[in-house]
C-alpha cells in the first residue's frame, strides 16, 4: 500500500508535470492550458453522459431481478474516470477518458471482474484444513470430546387440534 500511494502522490504529478512541460515547448503555453481545460470539459460532459447511462443500466437490471455486477463495476469506472479527469494534466486525462468512454470502459470492466473472480474465487485446489464447511461427511473430533453433543433439527408443525404432525 504504502508503493501505491508513493507512485500516486509523487510520480504520477511528476510524470504529468513532465508531459505539460513538454507539450508546452511544442505547443507554447496558452494552447497547453487551452488544451488542458477543453479536456476537462469533455471530460466532464462525457462523465455525466456515461454516469446517467451507468446508473439506468444498473437501476434496469435491478428492475430485472439480476444481480448488476457488472454495472456496479461500470459506475465505479466512471466515478474514477471523473476523478481522474479532474486532476490536471495529460496522462491523468487520458486514462480517465478510457475510463469513461463506453467501448474501452466495457473492455476494463471485463478485465476487472475476470481478475477479481480469479485471485478472489480461485477454481481447484486444496479444501481448507479439516474439510469444507457444510460438507455432507460428518466431522468427528479425533480425541472424543465428551462436551461435544451431536444433534439433529427436527422442525415440529401443529396441526388444527394442537397436535404435532
Amino acid at each position: 500500500m504504502p508503493l501505491v500511494l508513493f507512485i500516486l502522490f509523487i510520480v504520477v504529478p511528476i510524470i504529468e508535470i513532465a508531459v505539460i512541460i513538454q507539450v508546452g515547448q511544442v505547443l507554447g503555453t496558452l494552447p497547453t492550458v487551452v488544451a488542458l481545460i477543453a479536456v476537462s470539459i469533455v471530460g466532464a460532459a462525457l462523465v455525466r453522459r456515461e454516469g446517467t447511462r451507468a446508473w439506468s443500466a444498473f437501476r434496469n437490471t435491478l428492475a430485472a431481478g439480476r444481480a448488476p455486477t457488472a454495472e456496479v463495476v461500470d459506475g465505479a469506472l466512471v466515478l474514477a474516470g471523473g476523478a481522474l479527469l479532474l486532476t490536471p494534466g495529460f496522462v491523468t486525462d487520458a486514462l480517465g477518458l478510457s475510463l469513461v468512454f463506453g467501448p474501452t470502459r466495457s473492455w476494463y470492466n471485463r478485465a476487472l471482474r475476470r481478475r477479481v473472480r480469479t485471485r478472489f474465487f480461485p477454481v481447484g485446489g486444496a479444501p481448507p484444513r479439516g474439510g469444507m464447511r457444510g460438507s455432507s461427511s460428518p466431522r468427528r473430533d479425533p480425541h472424543g470430546d465428551p462436551r461435544t453433543i451431536d444433534v439433529e433439527v427436527v422442525d415440529v408443525q401443529r396441526n388444527g387440534s394442537g397436535d404435532p404432525r
